[in-house]
């Protein structure tokens, strides 16, 4: 990655891979969850400081399989079933992840079940050679293969389901005598057959096993984490004009009937109600929207927005802690931050709320159904009350009565012919130029 970050930190959707798989997992239900780290541990561990996880340290790194039995010590007296997954294999499935448990309850009680698939250039990938049942007869890593071995299409992923109390002997079996001088996990499944135990593959979509290890692999798994879940929400009822231009973060939520048109941004932490529109160009991170907004074009909403029912904040408007309420408007190129804003309320065009003195941030709030008048600037701390009215151009630097007009801004002076004399004087100096 040529990164100062760890890899498995690296986000999809806005979410670091391995906390991906952390997801999957709670989905999943497991009892223990262990993460083997190597380099840039501590940033791994600080990942995972809220999460119902253990660390266990591998020092030095010979390979999967010695990954693997870095956890014994902390699954000691665990009975049930290890699933192995890969931090960098970020896209797999809660529901792949409980098919391979499951397929440990096949007829004859496999020892181990390997997740494969069948990429469109099978490459450098370990080959699993099976019978039609899935019963696995061979499994080899590309280096070591012959070519018959190699023209096999069935690649393993690496991820696989092991029971409990077979894991850690059959690991201390493996051999490093390999062309890597690696401990391969994939070997315990041919120790097990050694044994007299069968494993079965499943196979799984290529997207879902897809693997990071460059940013163009981590440009690769963007690409397809973001056709996932604009897939997922077309089916749930969302309209996307243009799919391919839309993206979202992994905790995006967008209610039925919502619209969403091309080119919007969803940063994490977003929520959106029902009938919502999402207009052309908009960008929002840590926002929630209720029913029935619209949001844009050209809207920017930061973290702490939220928009009760039926409220708009329209073009080049940007928001941040705001909390807005239904049916209020902000339509037109207007900066609202650390600010309450009435039910109906209407905020005029170029609004600013100054909430910041360059060292202490301030509140503005907005009554119901006030009025804010183009050009105003609202210095924060300060409160409009309800029904009030805000001259356009003011610069409001106290608070305002529910129901009174505030007008803060300079006199208008006019001087009749004044501008008739000055051009003919300068047009009279430029000549003499």
């Amino acid at each position: 990655m040529r990164s100062d970050t760890h890899k498995v930190l690296h986000p999809v959707g806005g979410r670091p891979m391995l906390l991906h798989l952390m997801s999957a997992l709670d989905s999943l239900g497991v009892a223990r969850t262990v993460v083997v780290v190597g380099d840039k541990a501590e940033q791994v561990e600080a990942a995972l400081s809220e999460a119902d996880a253990q660390t266990v340290v591998q020092a030095p790194q010979l390979g999967t399989g010695h990954a693997v039995l870095q956890a014994e010590s902390a699954l000691q007296g665990f009975a049930g079933v290890c699933l192995v997954l890969f931090g960098d294999v970020p896209l797999i499935s809660t529901q792949t992840m409980a098919r391979l448990v499951a397929a440990l309850a096949s007829p004859g009680e496999p020892a181990i079940a390997v997740l494969g698939f069948r990429p469109a250039q099978p490459g450098a990938y370990g080959r699993i050679l099976a019978d039609a049942g899935g019963r696995i007869s061979r499994m080899v890593e590309a280096k070591d293969a012959t070519p018959e071995e190699l023209a096999v299409t069935l690649c393993n992923s690496g991820l696989m389901a092991v029971r409990a109390e077979l894991l850690f002997p059959l690991l201390k079996r493996v051999s490093n005598a390999n062309a890597a001088g690696e401990y391969y996990l994939p070997d315990i499944v041919m120790l097990a057959a050694e044994d007299g135990r069968a494993s079965v593959v499943i196979e799984a979509d290529e997207r879902e096993v897809m693997g990071v290890n460059s940013r163009a692999e981590l440009a690769q798994a963007e690409a397809a984490f973001q056709a996932g879940r604009r897939a997922d929400m077309m089916a749930a009822g969302v309209t996307l004009v243009a799919p391919e231009t839309v993206f979202f973060a992994a905790d995006t939520l967008l209610g039925r009937d919502s619209l969403v048109e091309p080119f919007v941004v969803f940063g994490t932490g977003v929520s959106v109600g029902e009938r919502a529109s999402i207009r052309a160009h908009s960008h929002l991170e840590g926002a929630t929207i209720g029913d029935g907004c619209e949001i844009g074009p050209f809207a920017r909403l930061r973290p702490g927005t939220v928009l009760g029912t039926g409220a708009k904040v329209g073009n080049f408007v940007e928001t941040k802690k705001a909390i807005v309420g239904a049916g209020a408007k902000i339509n037109h190129l207007s900066y609202v931050g650390d600010a309450d804003v009435g039910a109906k309320a209407n905020i005029g065009a170029g609004t600013i709320t100054c909430n910041y003195d360059g060292f202490f941030k301030y509140r503005t709030v907005i009554g119901e159904g006030a009025f804010i008048g183009s050009n105003s600037a609202l210095v924060a701390p300060v409160r409009v009350g309800d029904g009030a009215i805000i001259g356009a151009g003011s610069v409001v630097t106290q608070d305002v009565a529910t129901d009174a007009l505030a007008l803060a801004r300079g006199t208008q002076t006019e001087k009749p012919g004044w501008a008739a004399r000055f051009r003919a004087a300068m047009l009279a100096k430029k000549g003499k130029a």
